[in-house]
């Protein structure tokens, strides 16, 4: 072969080459289809900001698709997509139970400390409460949204004259009442799963955070209002139906519960809460977490996409209608800065009383992921094995 032969033959290699190189840089700048699925009601105060990050970024995201589906189911599912080697799914909004479900079974990609570059100053920017919750996400999670929840009883009050303020005094009542006190599963519900971890505080149990030694007193309680409770929903939404209804007259809230359904309609909005003497307010938050196995690609853009989430004007949109009270996770987001219609929703639809009751009770966060899971197996197997539907 000749010199003049071997050179061309280098040159169409080395085009071939950078051909291909400029190909792989071009496939990997295009934008990518996010596909988001809500356990835990979220999207109602985070949709907006999802939306405004595509619209920001139409070089990052091609499209995002919003679904939803239920908690307990979740997990078993992203656990048989991630054996057969799928990944359907690109982030999970959820509240603590699959967020504890997941982290015992493995199923999330470790953000905190393994990719702290991808999120920077990130643990700086919570609110104190919030910073306490993120810690239970254990670097698997981002808070995003933040409630101080309960336990609270919301009823109405032309039906219900004597109000309960102790375990002993609902019971009562639920007894004399029966049928009229219905309350959600705990695997699937914030003020279900709020109610069964308040207890333990209210009752004075020997070892609130340990569900399975330390809970007799609550154990016991559960089991005698079982009598005289018909059935418990798989959800809260469920709930808030019967009791805006008239088909129960009492149940268990937390501040968002009681807020939102009434600002929509779906309970009446002279319908009233009740807190225990001598609560203890146990906290809730809603986590972004991802799926193993993403591709590389989309874990780039999702991470943009949650410090996105995380800025003050996505953060105030999180003040929604009251769902998840107050919602922002990050300092200084005061409800001044959120859309005037929330604000006016917050108005109208809040209780000055939280304001106190905020104040004067103290803060504790919920169960860790294993005692959590560990609380809702025995919950699910002693208390509502036969009447959860």
């Amino acid at each position: 072969m000749t010199w003049c032969a071997q050179l061309s033959v280098r040159l169409a290699t080395l085009c071939v080459a950078a051909g291909a190189m400029f190909a792989t840089a071009a496939q990997a700048a295009d934008p990518v289809s996010i596909n988001i699925v809500d356990v835990a009601g979220n999207l109602q105060l985070t949709q907006k900001g999802f939306e405004a990050f595509k619209a920001k970024n139409p070089t990052l995201v091609s499209n995002i698709t919003f679904t939803n589906a239920p908690a307990p189911q979740l997990p078993g599912k992203i656990k048989a997509m991630q054996a057969a080697g799928r990944s359907d799914i690109d982030l999970v909004l959820t509240g603590t139970d699959a967020l504890a479900a997941g982290i015992q079974q493995g199923l999330w990609v470790k953000l905190l400390p393994d990719n702290s570059a991808a999120f920077p100053g990130v643990l700086d920017k919570y609110a104190p409460g919030p910073r306490k919750m993120q810690d239970l996400a254990q670097g698997y999670g981002l808070a995003v949204t933040y409630m101080p929840a309960g336990p609270l009883l919301e009823y109405n009050p032309e039906r219900v004259t004597e109000i309960p303020k102790t375990p002993a005094q609902l019971l009562a009542w639920c007894k004399s009442h029966p049928n009229k006190l219905i309350y959600a599963r705990p695997a699937n519900s914030g003020p279900g799963r709020t109610f069964l971890m308040g207890l333990p505080y209210i009752l004075g149990d020997k070892d609130p955070m340990d569900p399975v030694n330390g809970w007799d007193k609550t154990w016991a309680f559960l089991k005698e209002l079982n009598e005289c409770i018909p059935y418990y929903p798989g959800g809260t939404s469920a709930v808030m139906k019967e009791l805006g209804e008239g088909t129960r007259d009492m149940t268990v809230t937390v501040t968002g519960w009681d807020i939102n359904p009434r600002a929509l309609g779906i309970v009446p909005a002279e319908f009233r809460v009740q807190a225990f003497e001598n609560m203890t307010w146990v906290n809730d938050a809603h986590y972004m977490v991802i799926p193993k196995g993403v591709p590389k690609e989309k874990l780039e853009v999702l991470y943009k996409l949650m410090n996105f989430m995380l800025e003050p004007a996505q953060q105030a949109l999180t003040y929604d209608d009251g769902y998840f009270y107050p919602g922002p996770a990050v300092k200084d987001v005061p409800l001044s800065s959120a859309p005037e219609k929330s604000q006016e929703v917050i108005k109208k639809f809040g209780r000055p009383e939280y304001a106190k009751l905020l104040a004067d009770r103290p803060h504790v966060v919920p169960l860790n992921a294993a005692a959590m899971v560990a609380a809702f197996q025995k919950w699910d197997r002693e208390i509502g094995a036969q009447k959860t539907k």
